[in-house]
């Protein structure tokens, strides 16, 4: 059986290696600082931690810092060669309502709020209202502390479903969530989040970057939970079948997640402020595809189960990124390919 690693190991070496010869030119700005990150905890805020390190040790940075979690002992279980690392201060708090530390923090990086409510039994409500309280609370502490670049990771779902005919969407996009769906909670959350960044830059000096984040794979990615490259991988390090629970006709593209830390990184020193940037690939493959992806990585041969049929006529849906705005304006590029990262996301499982 295939469980999340506790204590979960570093990263490999060679991932961190490619992250900090990639954005090696980013770290000045860090010397002596500090920074604050919510969200430190999860598969963003991990790569942001195992990256922040890694330069840290290597440009010896003296940079410190303080990472605000719901759980300080959990997370020195879960990740203790991150948590007990002396440039690491925990912060015991609720995004919404967090105690300020005392100081000024140059750099925050707001990673925080799962895309589906913690707890399975809130309702649709509370994820509402942690994205927007959450957001506006941290924006409270930035411009209280001497914030001088705040990153927001937003994410794809402000755009609303992805036009059939849209084979990537772009950030000039003027679509939205559907209202009338509770399931739109997360995406008009994100949108919200954006506007109060707006503010925020329009009555302070900060320069607030904002980061649209699509799909990604990588170490540190729950394999139990809502997403479906994870689930794949998990069902085919145990033997198959891997399961596509839908028709499997959806088109996702996947980032590997050193490619995402690199993106968020430059952006938050990089960026200009309040223009947003979608972060993804814009390798798009059907939900199918994918899985046949993750057999060839990893199992060659084991089944695929698809348990709905395909509907004659349907449109497809889409949620894939144009990412030429990113790869123009911050020479970014994603290095690495969908079926190296699968294998690198296994073998760090093993």
């Amino acid at each position: 059986m295939i469980r999340r690693l506790h204590p979960a190991p570093p990263v490999s070496d060679c991932d961190l290696k490619y992250i900090l010869e990639n954005n090696a030119t980013l770290w000045e700005e860090l010397r002596g600082r500090r920074i604050f990150l919510t969200g430190g905890t999860g598969f963003f805020g991990c790569w942001l931690l195992e990256s922040f390190l890694a330069a840290n040790r290597a440009f010896h940075l003296q940079a410190q810092a303080v990472v605000l979690t719901r759980s300080p002992r959990r997370f020195r279980e879960r990740a203790p060669h991150l948590a007990n690392d002396a440039a690491i201060e925990l912060l015991e708090g609720d995004v919404r309502d967090f105690s300020f530390p005392a100081g000024e923090f140059p750099f925050v990086i707001h990673a925080a709020t799962e895309s589906v409510p913690t707890n399975p039994y809130d309702p649709p409500e509370a994820l509402l209202a942690t994205l927007v309280e959450g957001t506006r609370r941290c924006l409270e502490f930035a411009e209280s502390h001497g914030t001088a670049k705040f990153l927001l990771t937003s994410s794809g779902a402000v755009y609303g479903r992805q036009p059939a005919g849209m084979r990537h969407i772009a950030e000039d996009y003027r679509g939205a969530p559907d209202l009338s769906h509770s399931n739109s909670v997360y995406g008009e959350g994100k949108r919200m989040a954006e506007m109060l960044c707006a503010l925020s830059a329009s009555r302070t000096q900060m320069e607030c970057k904002i980061a649209r984040c699509f799909a990604f794979v990588g170490p540190h990615l729950p394999l139990d939970a809502h997403f479906a490259i994870g689930n794949f991988i998990r069902d085919a390090m145990r033997g198959g079948p891997i399961v596509i629970h839908g028709d499997g006709t959806p088109m996702r593209s996947y980032m590997y997640a050193a490619d995402l830390a690199i993106w968020l990184w430059t952006m938050l020193f990089r960026a200009e402020s309040l223009r947003a940037f979608n972060v993804g690939s814009e390798q798009d493959l059907s939900i199918r595809e994918v899985a046949e992806a993750v057999s060839a990585a990893i199992a060659p041969g084991i089944e695929i189960r698809i348990e709905q049929t395909p509907c004659l006529g349907a449109p497809v849906r889409r949620y894939v990124p144009s990412v030429q705005a990113a790869k123009k304006s911050l020479h970014l590029t994603d290095g690495i390919s969908l079926v190296d990262a699968i294998r690198r996301t296994a073998a760090w499982y093993r």
